[in-house]
């Protein structure tokens, strides 16, 4: 069963924290999938994570690239993994309500971003994260203090 991971986004965008997040997954020397809703958004966040910093870059890679299974970090819009990821990122919406489906066996962990502005979201990944610890699974809801630190709640 995977550790699971909410993360409330109130305060910054999926483009603005999925780098630091993908950052500290890759020094730990684990692989990353990053599941997206659209064509669009993927381009967009592979376009995002060449140039986010100055200093650095995240080396990834798309469908379209070759070599997936050599990608530290593999965008998707669908359920393949060729880079034999171990941490999953739900990055465009998708909150699983059914944590006993067999498409996150092959995970360590899955990262569940989503918009926490959108009362429907917050509400969806409330019930998902529940639905996850009644079901044996490690959740933990993070949500952005006042001055942007994530705290972890207690009440989910």
């Amino acid at each position: 069963m995977p550790e699971i991971l909410f993360y409330c986004l109130e305060r910054n965008s999926i483009e603005d924290i999925i780098p630091g997040l993908l950052e500290r997954t890759t020094e730990r020397g684990w692989r990353a999938i990053v599941r997206v809703d659209s064509t669009e958004r993927m381009n967009a966040l592979d376009a995002h994570l060449w140039s986010f910093s100055e200093q650095s870059f995240l080396a990834h890679g798309t469908p379209q690239t070759a070599h997936p299974q050599r990608q530290p970090i593999y965008l998707t819009t669908g359920d393949e993994n060729p880079n034999a990821a171990r941490v999953l990122f739900l990055a465009g919406g998708e909150v699983p309500a059914d944590w006993n489906l067999s498409g996150f066996a092959d995970f360590s962990r899955v990262v569940v971003l989503f918009d926490g502005q959108n009362p429907e979201a917050l509400n969806a990944a409330r019930i998902s994260c529940g639905n996850a610890i009644k079901t044996g699974n490690a959740a933990v809801f993070w949500r952005q203090n006042a001055s942007g630190k994530w705290q972890q709640e207690t009440q989910v």
